[in-house]
């Protein structure tokens, strides 16, 4: 059994037992949390969607841990312009352990 979760501002495919990053949630470390904002809920070939959410749905996860994702470089120049401009910026990240997927 799968599902698709909305969080962050984002959309995630889980399943029971998988590991995924999304954006910061605050909570502690090893702490569950319920996600009830399911869009789609799938086993096999059923396939059963919400408008715009599954009534019901939840989906439990532990929070693993918190970090922080790899720099990303932001360069901007203006050619014959004498104008350069650097940035960079790192996302932090929640690291969550998928537990259950309820219909």
């Amino acid at each position: 059994m799968y599902a698709v979760i909305k969080t962050g501002g984002k959309q995630y495919k889980v399943a029971a037992g998988e590991k995924i990053k999304v954006e910061q949630i605050a909570a502690d470390v090893g702490q569950e949390i319920v996600i009830d904002q399911v869009l789609a809920v799938g086993n096999g070939a059923e396939l059963k969607v919400g408008t715009p959410l599954v009534a019901g749905a939840t989906v439990k996860a532990t929070v693993v841990s918190h970090g922080r994702h790899d720099k990303v470089r932001i360069f901007k120049m203006r050619r014959r312009k004498h104008y350069q401009k650097r940035q960079g910026h790192r996302q932090n990240f929640t690291e969550l352990q998928i537990s259950v997927v309820n219909a």
